[in-house]
């Protein structure tokens, strides 16, 4: 593809050497530039794209898109100098895999909670209604029924551009995605078109990134923002900031809500652990899901099913045939009559959602001991509220490692425990060795009683020092069932 066709969208500073050269690959990595190649100079979080350009050049780079031209240039290579190089790749490598988005419906979902439980169940619905499919998600990136893994929430833009070009070009007609906050901010999904996009709510979370919640939700706003015209944004009325993320958007806006009236209007008539009855505009359906969160991103599905031009009686259904997301509300029956569920929740808000849809369903009939911990060289700030919040719904706390990357266990369980007074302590153990923690929070529990083990979720590794060591939440607890 000769280069001025992939700069037809980026405004360009300067350019010197020639549009008209063929172009056979486009890269943000220096390591994977081959012959014909154009490298984009991305500053990053971490390292400054600019400091490669030399390497990409040896490696066969013949154009450089940047924003600051280098003093020593090459006679052999094009320069193109860009105001914002991150707006422009996106932009750059939608053209290149062939504007995918203008194939498909994309539809995008953001928010603190429940993106990649509304991604998820927005793409197995479509696939029973018939239709190939695609999924970009925390968990696992799917083109139809194709299992893709995946490392990032959203992925960087030539990645996520490939994906979506194979997408396209295989005949998907829908693909839902994460779209998440760091995405939005370092503008990994520029260029794309969304023929919708789906807010979940707001609640603490990255701060470490953002630093405020400010900027965390106004990268969530700027997703909305963007949003063409003949797109729709369907928003949680049950959420404070519903109307704030809509507010300057172009597209055509719908609402849900568990409270009030609004074009997706759903309440909840009876919870079991095996599911709940639900009614959602004034009809009646059976779902395999616990806990008012996830009625809410059911309710959220249901509208974008709609908004997307299927029947409402077709739409709740398929609803009532789904199953949970990988990790997210895992329940399993221990032979002794105690039931363990397994969580995602990694936030104070997601762990409050999850301890309350137990408690929904206990009705004080059985004991809540939870295990929990905190990631690190993450949001300390998160650290002692989770603690508290946890001492708060539960009968019991078990604190334990999460994924402590680069940070001692210890450290990360003492931060923790600052959050706790004298009352919340006297129900709460610390024990660095999750496997350890897990198991104690088994042997604790009586029948009726549930152990609730929050944080990693679908995840099948724990990171420590750099190095990711298998570990499955769910495989510890089944083995625990085995030995009894």
């Amino acid at each position: 593809m000769k280069l001025g066709e992939l700069l037809k969208k980026v405004q360009v500073i300067q350019l010197i050497g020639s549009q008209e050269i063929d172009i056979t690959g486009v890269n943000i990595d220096s390591r994977k530039v081959a012959a014909g190649h154009l490298f984009m100079a991305m500053r990053g979080t971490v390292t400054d794209g600019h400091a490669y350009i030399s390497a990409a050049i040896q490696n066969g780079a013949i154009a450089v898109l940047c924003e600051e031209i280098p003093d020593e240039k090459d006679r052999n290579v094009t320069y193109i100098q860009v105001a914002d190089s991150e707006d422009a790749t996106g932009k750059v490598a939608t053209i290149f895999y062939g504007d995918p988005t203008s194939k498909i419906e994309l539809v995008g979902v953001t928010g603190t909670n429940g993106k990649t439980t509304i991604a998820t169940l927005l793409y197995d619905l479509f696939r029973k209604f018939g239709y190939k499919t695609g999924l970009l998600s925390t968990v696992c990136n799917y083109i139809d029924g194709e299992a893709i893994p995946t490392e990032h929430t959203t992925p960087d833009p030539i990645t996520l551009n490939a994906l979506l070009g194979r997408m396209a070009d295989e005949g998907c007609k829908y693909v839902f995605m994460e779209a998440s906050s760091h995405a939005i901010a370092q503008k990994r999904i520029s260029g794309l078109r969304f023929a919708g996009g789906i807010f979940t709510n707001l609640t603490r979370d990255h701060i470490d990134y953002h630093k405020t919640m400010e900027n965390y939700l106004k990268a969530k706003k700027k997703f909305f923002d963007d949003m063409p015209k003949n797109a729709f944004c369907l928003t949680n009325l049950d959420e404070k900031n519903g109307l704030v993320m809509t507010q300057n958007t172009r597209a055509k806006v719908a609402t849900y809500s568990l409270r009030s009236l609004s074009d997706f209007k759903g309440r909840i008539l009876e919870s079991h652990f095996d599911g709940m009855l639900l009614d959602f505009n004034n009809r009646e359906l059976f779902v395999q899901f616990i806990g008012r969160f996830n009625a809410s991103n059911l309710l959220a599905v249901f509208g974008t099913a709609v908004l997307l031009g299927k029947k409402e009686e077709e739409v709740l259904i398929a609803l009532s045939t789904l199953h949970p997301v990988a990790g997210r509300f895992d329940s399993m029956r221990s032979p002794s009559g105690y039931t363990a569920i397994v969580d995602y929740a990694h936030t104070p808000d997601a762990l409050v959602n999850v301890l309350n849809a137990i408690h929904e369903v206990l009705e004080g009939k059985g004991k809540v001991i939870t295990v929990v911990g905190a990631g690190g060289n993450r949001d300390k700030g998160k650290r002692p509220i989770m603690a508290k919040e946890s001492a708060r719904l539960s009968d019991r706390v078990v604190i334990t490692s999460d994924n402590p990357r680069f940070e001692e266990p210890q450290d990360i369980i003492n931060d923790m425990l600052a959050g706790l007074d004298a009352g919340d302590r006297k129900k709460t153990i610390s024990i660095a060795d999750r496997r350890e923690a897990i198991r104690t929070a088994c042997m604790l529990a009586e029948p009726g009683d549930v152990v609730l083990v929050a944080g990693k979720g679908h995840e099948n590794y724990q990171e420590i020092k750099g190095v990711k060591h298998h570990f499955d939440d769910k495989e510890i607890i089944k083995e625990i069932f085995d030995q009894m």
